[in-house]
């Protein structure tokens, strides 16, 4: 049943390039990013977010790094610090939040001041919870038995290689990955993007988070509608009206997987917030 709700994995499982992502407030919700490895974590952020992480992506850490000093080599040192921080060009600052259980306070919390795209460690990251790995390439059936979305995509995942260039890209960049809009474009957008490379056209309601898509196909209110309409009738309900109803949510909710709707496109890295100009969003 477990791996029907979401599959969970010990840290030292990770591999650079996984999409990862971690429970909040009660399982209400869950925060997604992508590991570069060495218990490193780029991720997409809003102020909100900011505020619950107890100030560990705290805004202090706000100087702009060099180009340089950014890139998949020095991220994946054993520590960022020898070979990026202590060269006389990198600008980390060290952020005010408690550090006690931070594997490295120098880079933890970084970000351009007009970016939610995020660098933090993997302990920041994860908090009191655990980590999820997001799958990728599943079938039809296994998309549709997860109990919620947010889990799993039918789309294969890109190589990591260049699964953690994208996200480094996008973390040097003053822009980012644009404004954060939680129906629309939110943490587990961002981490689907690094994965595929893909990008909603249009301007829809929703993006491809599948977690968002499936509060937006949830089943609850036909289904109390239809109780509703029983009771003052005062007529018999069909003990197949649950299931048919939440089977189409199930439906509704496989449809609007980035593997199968049709109005994704692939975008390169360089043209994201070209893209979204252009788009309105």
């Amino acid at each position: 049943m477990g791996y029907l709700i979401s599959h969970r994995v010990n840290p030292d499982e990770l591999k650079p390039g996984d999409h990862i992502y971690t429970w909040r407030t009660a399982f209400t919700y869950a925060h997604h990013g992508i590991y570069v490895g060495g218990d490193k974590v780029i991720h997409f952020t809003s102020d909100l977010e900011n505020a619950k992480s107890n100030s560990v992506w705290n805004l202090s850490s706000s100087l702009p790094v060099p180009s340089s000093c950014l890139n998949s080599a020095c991220l994946n040192s054993s520590f960022l610090n020898s070979a990026c921080l202590n060269s006389i060009d990198c600008g980390y600052s060290l952020h005010n939040g408690d550090s006690g259980s931070c594997l490295c306070t120098y880079y933890c919390g970084f970000h351009h001041p007009e970016s939610g795209v995020t660098l933090s460690c993997l302990n920041c990251f994860i908090g009191t919870g655990s980590v999820y790995l997001y799958q990728y390439g599943v079938s039809k059936w296994m998309h549709m038995s997860r109990i919620r979305g947010g889990m799993c995509t039918i789309e294969p995942s890109d190589p990591p290689q260049d699964v953690i260039d994208r996200a480094i890209y996008l973390l040097r960049q003053e822009k980012g990955f644009g404004d954060y809009d939680v129906a629309r474009n939110n943490c587990e957008d961002f981490a689907l993007y690094c994965k595929t490379e893909l990008m909603i056209d249009g301007k829809p309601d929703t993006g491809g988070s599948g977690q968002v898509n499936s509060f937006v196909t949830t089943p609850w209110k036909p289904v109390l509608v239809e109780i509703a309409k029983k009771v003052v009738l005062r007529t018999p309900m069909s003990p197949l009206a649950v299931p048919v109803i939440v089977g189409r949510h199930v439906f509704d909710r496989y449809k609007h997987d980035i593997g199968v709707r049709g109005d994704v496109i692939k975008v390169e890295v360089k043209d994201v917030e070209s893209f979204r100009l252009s788009r309105g969003y």
